[in-house]
């Protein structure tokens, strides 16, 4: 490595350094952020004390009924409870307002069933608590539960006579439907509801008041619509409101036998008519977000939990995490939302939303027109990574996965594809080494020429002068190569993220878009991990194997940059430890891609004629070189100085 190179370096760390110390936050700040931290802490701990009280009261109560042999049953005909004692009530009635008859209740499970998911919906709050996608399994092929639905938490926030009121904590009742499993399918459509009523008196409630949960669903959708209605409530909750909070909690589970860590699981979220954005995927994070929102979405590697106001959220806190000690041996991570949602006090008010439980698949999302499909990172902070992705790489790939190919064989011909749409660049490489192999022997008559290392300026501009006066640019060789990389970066994006390589078999390899282990090691070594990835292996010797053939077919290049061999031989290993746990369907393309590049390069070797070149070289050297105008101008200006003196 040069003096220059590690000037270079050392700039660059001293930025880094200096740019760190820079943004670091006052101690105003940091105290400001712990009290922001601690307040909402406080607050999270006395809602679940008061919860847990809750609860434990609900079920004093309900043993006492059970005892007493009077079960409180609900009547929806006569819109009536059988029957609480006015003394239970009545403490009932402390705690929740006019939500006492419904804080009691037995728990039932409603299922929504069409042609891609099953959803099941509890009583108790009225929101769903499972979503099973049927035409998914997990990686060790049991059913592909979302998220976990015993710790999933679903339901509006919003006061009541003073008295602190969440929905999930209440038993709603089946507004339309008798039937616990509904079906539909194809383009057929269902609407069902689930109510929570305002207490009319003791025992009974009232059928003209309540909060309704909507749910309407077609039979071929992974999307559907769900509203909120809040009837004849203006005497209910307080004038003043202006809005209402909904939360939403849920523990995601492990659905893919590894984690990627370009494409980890996280709160996905989209301004209202503005960006996308998202919290960290490696870390606990949160963000407060107090401008509108469109959509929040939990989203995993390639399925995603979506809410969407079909008009906005007015702000909202959200929150990913992991639990130290998970229960749940599925567990990956937690996600937490609180969106505030505008609330006009009135006779009716209709809070209209959709929910997207699915598949993270491209071409789907983006077909709902919401900027969905910016959950899956193609290279969305490049323009051109994104460009080359959505309107090339993607568009072949589903047209070539249409033929219902193996994917092996579908990555195989897109290879292929994109080596023929480079092959000018990959010819016009190999030219300008030819070219640097023509003239090496005269190069390195100038280094025997210029020995000394005072005179390394006049050696370098001697060859230049050579360069020159053949036709040749050093440069030449490495542009095209420069025009390959977005390529070769975008490949890097979309192969493990392509939903469509999930738990594809190829040859060794079961699944795609996980590694390809054939041989499971007893020990874990550093930067490599535990096993053998086999088309990993293979790429690493084929790029081993090329950067050699590289090195001996640049000639003269090679040598001025000792430096620069030694990291390209460097670069390989690495790969070999980064991409040994990564997607076996993205080393599968890169070997392929350098198998397809020897075959190019042996095709040149006998193509093209060095004689030919040697006399084309000579011939240019011949010819005069007209002068640019810039070095015309500089010329002049030397002389001026000269006639002066």
């Amino acid at each position: 490595m040069n003096r220059n190179s590690i000037i270079g370096f050392i700039l660059i760390a001293a930025i880094m350094v200096f740019y760190t110390f820079w943004m670091r936050p006052s101690e105003e700040e940091l105290a400001k952020e712990q009290h922001v931290r601690d307040s909402i802490m406080m607050v999270q701990e006395v809602q679940r004390i008061q919860d847990s009280i809750s609860s434990a009261q609900a079920a004093a109560i309900a043993t006492q009924q059970q005892e007493q042999e009077r079960p409180q049953e609900q009547n929806t005909e006569t819109g009536t409870t059988e029957e609480v004692s006015s003394a239970d009530f009545k403490d009932l009635q402390d705690k929740y307002a006019v939500f006492a008859n419904a804080s009691v209740g037995k728990d039932e499970i409603y299922v929504l069933e069409n042609d891609v998911m099953k959803i099941e919906i509890s009583n108790k709050g009225g929101y769903i608590r499972s979503v099973d996608l049927k035409d998914y399994q997990t990686f060790d092929s049991l059913p592909l539960i979302l998220f976990n639905p015993e710790t999933t938490r679903f339901g509006l926030s919003f006061f009541v006579h003073n008295r602190a009121i969440k929905t999930e904590n209440f038993f709603f009742q089946p507004a339309d439907s008798s039937s616990k499993h509904i079906t539909v399918s194809g383009t057929d459509t269902f609407r069902f509801s689930m109510r929570l009523y305002i207490d009319a008196g003791e025992g009974a409630y009232d059928p003209s008041k309540y909060i309704e949960y909507v749910y309407s669903m077609t039979g071929d959708d992974y999307m559907f619509d769900f509203d909120i209605n809040m009837v004849n409530l203006d005497d209910v909750i307080s004038r003043t409101s202006t809005s209402v909070s909904l939360d939403w909690y849920t523990d995601l589970r492990k659905q893919e036998k590894t984690v990627d860590r370009f494409n980890g699981s996280t709160i996905y979220y989209k301004y209202y008519k503005d960006d996308v954005d998202y919290l960290s995927e490696t870390k606990d994070d949160s963000e407060e977000i107090k401008t509108r929102l469109k959509w929040v979405s939990f989203k995993q590697r390639f399925f995603s939990s979506t809410l969407i106001a079909k008009n906005s959220f007015e702000s909202g806190y959200l929150e990913t995490f992991e639990k130290e000690n998970p229960e749940d041996a599925r567990y990956l991570k937690s996600m937490k939302v609180n969106l505030e949602i505008p609330y006009r006090v009135g006779t009716t008010t209709n809070i209209p939303m959709s929910f997207y439980f699915g598949p993270n698949k491209f071409t789907l999302l983006k077909s709902y027109g919401l900027d969905l499909e910016r959950q899956i990172p193609i290279g969305w902070s490049f323009f051109l990574l994104a460009w080359i992705n959505q309107y090339i790489v993607i568009p072949v790939f589903n047209w070539l996965g249409g033929y219902g190919w193996n994917y092996g064989i579908v990555i195989l011909i897109l290879t292929i594809l994109l080596k023929i749409f480079l092959f000018p660049i990959a010819y016009k490489t190999y030219m300008s080494s030819a070219k640097m192999r023509v003239l090496k022997p005269e190069v390195d008559e100038l280094s025997k020429k210029y020995p000394k290392k005072e005179d390394s300026m006049k050696k370098q501009q001697a060859v230049m002068a050579l360069y020159k006066s053949a036709g040749a640019n050093p440069a030449s060789g490495c542009v095209p190569m420069l025009l390959q990389m977005p390529i070769l970066f975008a490949m890097f994006r979309f192969f493990p993220a392509s939903i469509e390589l999930r738990q594809q078999s190829f040859l060794w390899a079961t699944d795609l878009s996980s590694y390809d282990s054939i041989l499971d090691l007893p020990f874990n070594i550093p930067f490599y991990g535990d096993h053998v990835s086999l088309f990993t292996l293979l790429m690493t010797v084929s790029t081993v194997m090329y950067t050699y053939l590289n090195n001996q077919m640049m000639g003269a290049q090679s040598n001025q940059l000792p430096g620069m061999k030694t990291m390209m031989y460097l670069m390989p290993v690495m790969f070999l430890g980064i991409f040994n746990d990564y997607a076996s369907g993205l080393s599968y393309y890169y070997f392929l891609a350098n198998i397809i590049t020897f075959g190019q390069m042996f095709v040149f070797r006998y193509a093209i004629n060095e004689d030919k070149v040697r006399a084309k070289i000579q011939l240019n050297k011949k010819k005069p070189k007209k002068k640019s105008n810039f070095q015309k101008r500089l010329e002049d200006a030397a002389k001026k100085r000269g006639y002066k003196g």
